[in-house]
């Protein structure tokens, strides 16, 4: 807690539960002077309360009795297919598990907006919120905020204020390079996502992480914005590096416009230039050749993130969820580099 604490972020509840070792009703008990707290127990909690010099909301003191089976969802950003599908099976878990889910749905990331929209289902009587933070600016928006009710993020940058479940980005983009190296390419380049998606940002240290094992350069990675066109207006800068071999791609929509332009450019895919993308979006298997990708369980991601609602209301010190590692999915988009690229290369 220390270095946020430094930097004047004002305590909430679940910092406290943290230090204490304890879960936020346990807190909220201490709180409120309930019983059924053990004293060694009530004396780290109060501890925890003095040395954060945590202040309790009303809220905070109302929560260990509040009981609505409601929670909250935001989704931020566009209706991607990564945050849409783990939405939808969020919302497939809370049914199964006979809660509702009050949502809200931004395009923009202002934090004005965001934080009227978490208040806004506060007032709802939510027992959690969930966000599905595709941005940066979204976690800083509700950042510190005591809102009286748990948060669980969805993101794949961690903030020591927020519980949190994610895929492992990194971990996945290790993936797809190993993959490439392993079929003989050493001149790998990257078509990233936007600078502000944490996803991106993962995956581009995933990348140049997996080159640098293997003694690779990494070249500067151009950027794009999630879509087909995207990919198509840097596929057609790619088409003229005479030394690339292979790309791996952030997102599998921008790795169709890719391939698109490097058909436009007489390339081949793959006897001219492997292709790797991320997500496995229904249509990657159906593109020519179909995709090479990073498949991401979605239906996991969003149970995971209701496993961890479960835990914290439920008492659970567990929390939430390990994360999961993606799985490659190798199709014809790659092959071993053509003999007549390798040569290109010095």
């Amino acid at each position: 807690m220390s270095d946020r604490d430094d930097k004047g972020r004002v305590a909430t509840i679940f910092d406290v539960a943290r230090l204490a070792g304890v879960s936020h009703q346990t807190v909220s008990r201490v709180l409120n002077d309930l019983p059924n707290v053990r004293p060694a127990t009530r004396a780290r909690v109060e501890q925890a309360i003095k040395q954060l010099r945590y202040v309790p909301s009303p809220a905070a003191r109302a929560l260990v009795t509040r009981r609505t089976r409601t929670l909250g969802l935001i989704v931020t950003g566009a209706p991607d297919y990564g945050p849409s599908s783990t939405a939808l099976h969020f919302n497939e878990a809370a049914r199964d598990a006979r809660y509702s889910v009050i949502t809200a749905s931004m395009l923009e990331t202002d934090a004005a907006v965001m934080r009227s929209a978490a208040e806004l289902l506060v007032r709802q009587n939510v027992e959690a919120i969930v966000l599905i933070a595709a941005q940066r600016a979204a976690l800083d928006a509700l950042d510190g905020i005591e809102l009286g009710v748990p948060l669980i993020a969805v993101a794949s940058e961690d903030r020591g204020g927020m519980h949190r479940v994610w895929l492992d980005q990194y971990a996945g983009a290790r993936l797809a390079v190993d993959h490439l190296v392993s079929l003989g390419h050493r001149e790998i380049r990257h078509l990233g996502g936007p600078p502000n998606a944490m996803d991106a940002a993962e995956r581009v240290r995933g990348w140049s992480a997996a080159l640098a094992e293997h003694g690779l350069p990494a070249r500067e990675p151009l950027l794009g914005d999630w879509t087909p066109g995207s990919g198509y207006v840097h596929g057609r800068v790619l088409a003229r590096d005479a030394e690339m071999t292979a790309v791996f791609v952030s997102n599998d929509q921008m790795a169709i416009g890719v391939m698109h332009a490097l058909a436009e450019a007489g390339l081949s895919v793959p006897d001219d230039v492997s292709i790797v993308g991320f997500d496995d979006i229904p249509e990657a298997a159906y593109v020519a050749p179909p995709l090479t990708t990073v498949r991401q369980d979605f239906d996991a991601l969003g149970r995971a993130a209701m496993a961890g609602v479960l835990g914290v209301l439920g008492d659970d010190e567990r929390l939430v969820p390990e994360p999961s590692v993606p799985d490659l999915i190798v199709r014809a988009s790659t092959s071993a580099p053509s003999r007549d690229r390798v040569a290109l290369t010095p």
